[in-house]
């Protein structure tokens, strides 16, 4: 009779998790960025309709890179837990950091679970507040470990360089135009060194905007906001191109 195979429960756990960021970093980066006004998402994406941002409640918003039919089903379960606990209690009762604490309960059971694969997945919740010193973003690793992150945070792909690159060039107070300028050209940096060119239409941008009157501040930026903005060389700029969406009631 053979004797079975073993292998010890630590690297058991190292392969599950170089299984998982190797997944991972086969996806795009994005980039999850404060500025005054906000938070603001930007990603490389040419699906229209597939996205990697959505709307959770109020004042949430969710990132994710990695394999799309498993952050799907995160994504959906979150909206529900937000709906639920905001009908249950109240909605200012619906947070980041509870969210936060329901993806990191759930990706850790999956994690350690010898019954399935690890999820291939990197998550970022983010929620606006009153002030810039309110703004919350917390990123989820394949483990289901939480990390409270400040200023700027990048997942997926070559995130290492680009969190690196936004440590170094990211400031309290940017515009959103500036913002933006700065996670497309950490985004577009290659690992040699490099730089290349995202056209606007391979673009996927949102932002929770805490200026906005309604209780929702989670927006799309899209056409031709998302193009002056990228073109904007001031604040004025800006504010006609967010006038603008407002008008023409772009989400």
């Amino acid at each position: 009779m053979s004797t079975p195979f073993y292998v010890s429960p630590q690297q058991a756990m190292a392969d599950r998790a170089e299984y998982a960021r190797k997944g991972i970093a086969r996806g795009r980066s994005l980039v999850v960025l404060q500025y005054a006004d906000g938070i603001v998402f930007v990603g490389e994406n040419p699906s229209r309709a597939l996205h990697k941002f959505s709307e959770i409640y109020d004042r949430i918003g969710f990132a994710a890179a990695g394999k799309y039919n498993e952050y799907e089903n995160l994504r959906i379960g979150g909206v529900r837990y937000a709906d639920l606990r905001g009908y249950t209690y109240d909605r200012d009762d619906v947070t980041a950091r509870g969210l936060a604490n329901v993806y990191a309960q759930t990706l850790g059971t999956i994690f350690s679970s010898a019954a399935e694969k690890p999820y291939e997945v990197e998550l970022v919740v983010a929620e606006v507040g009153e002030t810039p010193e309110g703004d919350q973003i917390y990123r989820l690793p394949h483990d289901g470990s939480i990390v409270d992150e400040h200023g700027s945070v990048a997942v997926g792909g070559n995130a290492e360089q680009i969190s690196t690159y936004l440590d170094r060039e990211h400031r309290d107070g940017m515009t959103l135009a500036e913002g933006l300028k700065l996670a497309v050209q950490a985004l577009s940096r290659e690992p040699n060194g490099t730089q290349r060119e995202i056209p606007a239409e391979r673009l996927e941008v949102a932002v929770l905007d805490r200026t906005r009157p309604q209780k929702r501040k989670f927006k799309r930026v899209v056409g031709r906001q998302l193009a002056r903005l990228l073109e904007a060389d001031g604040a004025a700029t800006e504010a006609e191109s967010a006038e603008e969406a407002e008008e023409s009631g772009e989400e």
